[in-house]
């Protein structure tokens, strides 16, 4: 995955599935589903594959995300 993927991924504890695009600083809009490259999630993502899990820390813990879909426009 790189810079302008939009990417699917499922919640491993809840299994709800969220989509988010990754742009640069400038555009990140989290509600809008714009997730910034420099983010801790966004860094975590680059280089993975459909079915790879990704473990981020984020404020409340650690999440668990699978790799559900990767598409590029």
């Amino acid at each position: 995955m790189k810079f302008g993927a939009t990417v699917s991924l499922a919640d491993e504890d809840t299994e709800e599935e969220v989509r988010y695009q990754i742009v640069g600083e400038d555009e990140a809009d989290i509600k809008a589903g714009l997730l910034s490259v420099t983010s801790p999630l966004a860094r975590a993502l680059i280089g993975k594959q459909i079915k790879d899990t990704v473990e981020v820390s984020t404020p409340k813990g650690s999440k668990s995300y699978e790799v559900v879909k990767i598409a590029y426009r």
